[in-house]
Parts: C-alpha cells; sequence; structure tokens
C-alpha cells in the first residue's frame, strides 16, 4: 500500500529506497469503517491524510440541517481540514468515510520536521498546495460563472468514478443543488 505514497510522491520528486523509508517513517496508518468521522466539527485537527483506499468527504452542516460537501478525496488524494490543522484552530467540518477507508497520516509537526530535513518534500509539498488551490479557484469561479448543468456535467467528465461511488444525494451538496434538481440534470 505505501507504493501508492511512493508513486505519487514520484510525480514530483525522485526518490531513492532509503529516502522514501525515510519519508515513510513520519506517517502513521490507519484504517476506518465507513459512515466513520475521520474529523468532527469543533476538535482539533492534528493529521493531514493521505488515502490509500476508500472515499471520504469533508463536508459542512447548517444549523438547519443542510449539508454542503467541500471535498471529496478518494485513492491518491489528500484530505483534512487545513485552516483547524494550520491554524490550531478548532475543525469547521466534518470528514467521514463514505467506503471502509485505509490512510496514511502525517501530522503537522512531522510534516514541518520532514519538510525542514528533506528539502524535496517541501518542493513536493509546495507543489500540492499550489495545484489544490488552482482546483478550488476553478470550482469557486464554476459556482459564479457556470449553471448547474454545466457543473454537473463538468465534474462527470472529471470525476467519472465518482458517480459510481457515491449517493446522488452527495453530488447534489458538492454542487450545492437539491437532490431533485441533479435528478432532472442526470435524466437529461
Amino acid at each position: 500500500m505505501s507504493q501508492l505514497l511512493r508513486k505519487h510522491l514520484e510525480e514530483i520528486i525522485p526518490l531513492t529506497n532509503a529516502e522514501f523509508a525515510y519519508i515513510l517513517s513520519f506517517f502513521t496508518e490507519r484504517k476506518f469503517r465507513k459512515h466513520q468521522f475521520v474529523v468532527q466539527t469543533g476538535n482539533s485537527v492534528n493529521h493531514d491524510f493521505f488515502v490509500l483506499e476508500g472515499l471520504l468527504k469533508a463536508a459542512y452542516l447548517t444549523e438547519s440541517g443542510k449539508e454542503y460537501i467541500l471535498q471529496f478525496a478518494m485513492e491518491n488524494w489528500w484530505i483534512s481540514d487545513y485552516d483547524a490543522l494550520k491554524n490550531h484552530t478548532p475543525a469547521a467540518s466534518d470528514i467521514v468515510c463514505i467506503e471502509d477507508t485505509h490512510v496514511l497520516c502525517l501530522t503537522a509537526e512531522n510534516k514541518q520536521k520532514l519538510c525542514a530535513e528533506f528539502q524535496p518534500m517541501e518542493h513536493f509539498f509546495r507543489i500540492k498546495t499550489g495545484t489544490g488551490f488552482i482546483a478550488l479557484q476553478k470550482r469557486l469561479l464554476s459556482f459564479m460563472m457556470q449553471d448547474t448543468q454545466a457543473r454537473y456535467q463538468q465534474l462527470f467528465e472529471t470525476y467519472p468514478s465518482l458517480f459510481k461511488r457515491v449517493p446522488k444525494s452527495m453530488i447534489a451538496a458538492y454542487l450545492g443543488v437539491s437532490r431533485e434538481t441533479l435528478s432532472r440534470l442526470s435524466a437529461g
């Protein structure tokens, strides 16, 4: 399973076996069951999570009970409540397993130490952060510039496997529409 992390890292930085073993020593493995919370609103957040297997969602629940899904994370993706992790504030969102999930956990302290001791990892995380920021910017622009049909189509074209793994109610919560609206879009 750790080879998935190595392949992921080597998309940006080349590694020797010894370097990868050193990097891996900063991570811990953890398994979660379907519906289990990885992060819960109001709690402290101590880890960034790399998904080896499974699927998670980061979601915000309003006081009226409406759910907004901020992010999905499947194999080869990172997920956390980054504001809470970086600024040591309570989590503003829940991260919940949609499927049984296997992750590698990296504490903020270990991430900082790893980047200080092995410069290529700082480069790796800088590239990943930039890529994540660009993806978030594109998502925000799609909410401002595209109608619901276009956002649905873009999500489907970009992540077709997601539609096989999550219920339509979660796709609707990610797109910011009702389940009924999504049903009309997917039927059309």
